[in-house]
Order: structure tokens, then C-alpha cells, then sequence
């Protein structure tokens, strides 16, 4: 990797994800509709806390509209890294306060 080459990679912090999920249900063409919780994967050589925070989803036990149930709410993730690694006011940005979680 080109960060751990130059020595670079305590600098790096590296945030993936899709901005939504998808329904356990299938739909009439045989897909699934957009959902409301997905995965985000946090990784960098200067986090508190490396691996997984959510558990596996209950696929039994959806909310009303049949989405998976989330644990974190990807704003958290968000303040979190606005506040903790960019150093900026996150409640500006995202135009209210969220909690922050203690990965970086």
C-alpha cells in the first residue's frame, strides 16, 4: 500500500460505504427495494477501536416498513469523523448534534 510506503497511513482514514440499503423482501421483479441500514466499513492505523461495530442483522425482526433495523445511525459516523478527525464543527454541517462514537 502507497500510505504505509511513505509512511503516511497514521494520516489516512478511510470510510466506505452505500447510502442505502436494501429490503430483505423481494419486490415484483424479483429485487429489492432500497433500504434503510447498511454496512460502513472504518479502517486507519490511528483508530482507538479497529473491526465491526454493528452486529449481523435479525432478518426476522424488521421495522414496520420491512427494513433491516440499524444500530448506528450513519449521522453518528459522520459527526464522529467531522469532530474527532477533521477537527470541524459538525453541527454546522450536518445542521444538528449527534452522538459521537469513540473510534477515532
Amino acid at each position: 500500500m502507497i500510505c504505509k510506503k511513505n509512511n503516511a497511513f497514521e494520516d489516512v482514514l478511510i470510510l466506505t460505504f452505500s447510502e442505502f440499503g436494501r429490503r430483505v423482501k423481494q419486490n415484483e421483479s424479483k429485487g429489492t427495494d432500497h433500504g434503510t441500514a447498511n454496512n460502513v466499513f472504518v479502517m486507519g492505523k490511528n483508530l482507538k477501536k479497529q473491526g465491526l461495530y454493528n452486529n449481523l442483522p435479525n432478518l426476522g425482526n424488521l421495522d414496520r416498513n420491512g427494513n433491516l433495523k440499524y444500530e448506528i445511525d450513519f449521522r453518528e459516523i459522520y459527526a464522529t469523523i467531522l469532530d474527532k478527525w477533521l477537527a470541524v464543527d459538525d453541527v454546522a454541517i450536518l445542521n444538528k448534534s449527534f452522538s459521537k462514537l469513540d473510534f477515532v
